[in-house]
């Protein structure tokens, strides 16, 4: 169940993660809490709108040198995965815009997140 053979792969802070999807969290509807991560070398953009066309955008610094990917997600998964770490460091491995991700800890294998991503 658990996916392998990423071929891309984001390393970034996770505190600083966190807060970025806190705060673009805001702009979700009640029943869509759906983000969207578009991820870049060396950026991650977290952007979210709601019915009444109002936007949140938030960008972060990323060691990625992959492909360009854009891939949905249900806010509240990826919160409560961070939420659930400890460690200072995230790694999301992808494999495309329209495949699971994998949330681990790049010091300890131990920790495995797997979030599904939603059409936004």
């Amino acid at each position: 169940v658990i996916p392998k053979n990423h071929k891309n792969i984001v390393t970034l802070g996770r505190a600083p993660l966190l807060a970025s999807l806190q705060r673009t969290a805001i702009m979700t509807s009640e029943k869509f809490k759906g983000v969207r991560l578009n991820i870049e070398p060396g950026v991650l953009r977290v952007a979210s709108s709601n019915a009444e066309q109002e936007e949140a955008v938030d960008e972060l610094d990323i060691d990625y040198g992959g492909d360009t990917i854009e891939i949905g997600f249900n806010v509240t998964y990826l919160i409560d995965a961070l939420q659930n770490m400890s460690q200072e460091m995230v790694r999301i491995e992808l494999s495309d815009g329209n495949s699971s991700a994998l949330v681990t800890n790049p010091d300890d294998n131990a920790f495995k997140y797997v979030v599904m991503p939603m059409r936004i």
